[in-house]
């Protein structure tokens, strides 16, 4: 945990690095410059799918950057300045109330989160009116779940706190710090292994999302969009790869040395992590479509994160060129 601690501190100082000394817009990048990523989160396991793409990516030509910011809010302003090309996220909320020219191109990941909280505290949701509750980050799939259970069960917290990254939000349930929150997979399972009984999972039902999506400029869409086709290819193959066989994930982990520095704990539980992610279908392999937009539209509408009109074009939000060219369509 400190690691991954040290890791944010250090994201969080890059971040307003970057921002300070500005950069090079998108549209006005060299062909040879690298595209580069801001991802509003703290590296993990969770990350390595797309890191592998970025690494098979490079190996075709196309250089690539990261860098992990303090909050999903920090990274779409990076992408919006310029100091970056593509962030992670799903700023469907943020793209209908700015009119900010960035589209998602790709879908990484679909919502499966599991709301939390601690059984010497609470029991149910009813027990959450009048509450605060943890989530990653505003506007993000977190915020969007919980904004949806408080609506459906008629409750009314009295507080949304946010902190970044499921594992530290995990670990604040454990040291007692925090008694309700939603995390992903892993961090459950973590939570169970060490709280055993203490923690317990709240019931969602009938809800379909996406969770994270790859975004960007239109401008670098369109002066980038070669490399652009070229990484979604290696998205769409990575993503199929890890579908065939998690285990994958562990080989070409050590193969590029990705994550080197995190604890030999956390990185045991990467190729878990994602044998679990598959078989629960989080990662699609189809990269997005109309119909994806639709839904998570309506997912946010009901959660109240937006205001849904008469007529809603997909094409508002995503742009299907990158994925198209990449499948040769």
């Amino acid at each position: 945990m400190t690691i991954l601690r040290r890791h944010l501190l250090s994201a969080t100082a890059g971040a307003l690095a970057l921002i300070a000394a500005g950069g090079l817009a998108g549209s006005a990048a060299a062909q040879d410059a690298p595209l580069r990523i801001a991802f509003g989160d703290i590296a993990s396991v969770e990350s390595l799918n797309l890191l592998i793409a970025m690494e098979r990516t490079k190996e075709r030509g196309v250089p690539m950057e990261i860098t992990f910011f303090n909050s999903e809010d920090v990274a779409t302003q990076a992408v919006l300045g310029g100091q970056a090309d593509i962030g992670v996220g799903a700023p469907y909320a943020f793209i209908q109330n700015s009119g900010a020219p960035i589209r998602m191109f790709f879908r990484m990941s679909e919502l499966l989160f599991f709301p939390v909280v601690n059984s010497e505290v609470y029991t149910d949701w009813k027990d959450l009116d009048g509450q605060e509750v943890t989530v990653h980050s505003r506007g993000s799939g977190t915020e969007a779940l919980m904004r949806l259970m408080e609506t459906r069960e008629g409750i009314k917290y009295s507080q949304i706190s946010y902190v970044p990254g499921s594992e530290v939000r995990a670990g604040a349930m454990l040291q007692g710090t925090i008694n309700a929150t939603i995390v992903d997979a892993s961090a459950f399972r973590l939570l169970q292994e060490q709280g055993g009984d203490k923690f317990v999972r709240l019931s969602v039902e009938g809800v379909e999302a996406t969770d994270e999506a790859l975004y960007a400029n239109t401008n670098v869409l369109d002066a980038r969009a070669e490399d652009m086709k070229i990484f979604v290819e290696e998205l769409l193959r990575t993503w199929k790869d890890i579908d065939d066989n998690p285990a994958i994930v562990g080989e070409l982990r050590e193969q590029y040395g990705l994550l080197a520095d995190l604890p030999a704990e956390t990185v045991a539980e990467a190729v878990p992590y994602y044998e679990e992610a598959v078989a629960n279908g989080i990662y699609p392999l189809d990269g997005g479509s109309p119909e994806v937009v639709q839904g998570d539209i309506d997912f946010l509408s009901a959660a109240g994160q937006f205001e849904a009109g008469a007529q809603v074009n997909p094409e508002d939000f995503w742009t299907f060129g990158p994925l198209n060219a990449a499948k040769g369509m």
